[in-house]
């Protein structure tokens, strides 16, 4: 190797030591001077993403059917997940099934919809008509949490619940129901009245 070749061997090491000397400290550098990233310091629920009020809801299932309405004077649709948070609702939810039959209207204190549509929370008291039709007679439901899958018509709760239908009065803990089917089932500590039909 001549003297030459040494040198230059030399010199382009000494160059790249120099170079990542240089890029090393001006790393250092950079996080030295560089502003701390801002802290997130919202304290609170989760913002919305839009506010609505008095507004009219109207949602389908996959055929195209009206699955449940909802009116309400105030909703607030959240950021992450979707879902929709609801003051003071009156709602609607109509058969899907036998289109002759009257719905189901009513109301309650609060209500939360998933993004989907697919879930219904009916909060605080909720109260639930329904009109007479055919033989039928007039029916309502008073009960309170009700947990609802509008697009397959039924509903559920775990707490207390009353049914009147006609001149029956049921009540009991805990109630299962199909709209569709117009199936309706308490599940414990269950006690009816029957009113004498008058004369």
């Amino acid at each position: 190797m001549s003297v030459f070749n040494l040198f230059k061997d030399r010199s382009a090491a000494g160059t790249l030591g120099i170079l990542a000397v240089a890029l090393g400290a001006s790393t250092l550098l950079y996080y030295w001077v560089a502003p701390e990233k801002k802290v997130d310091d919202f304290i609170g629920p989760p913002r919305s993403g839009y506010v609505l009020t008095n507004f009219d809801l109207d949602s389908y299932n996959e055929e195209g059917q009206a699955a449940f309405k909802l009116i309400a004077p105030h909703l607030e649709r959240r950021e992450g997940d979707e879902s929709l948070y609801i003051n003071a609702p009156k709602f609607v939810l109509p058969p899907t099934k036998d289109t002759t039959a009257p719905p189901w209207t009513g109301h309650s204190e609060y209500g939360w919809v998933n993004k989907d549509g697919t879930l219904l929370k009916l909060q605080g008291l909720v109260h639930m008509d329904r009109v007479a039709f055919d033989t039928n007679p007039p029916a309502s439901i008073d009960t309170s949490e009700v947990t609802a899958w509008p697009k397959e018509n039924r509903l559920e709760t775990a707490e207390a619940a009353r049914i009147v239908q006609g001149t029956s009065t049921m009540n009991g803990i805990g109630m299962r129901a199909n709209l569709d089917t117009k199936h309706l089932e308490l599940l414990d500590a269950v006690h009816t009245q029957y009113q004498p039909r008058k004369r």
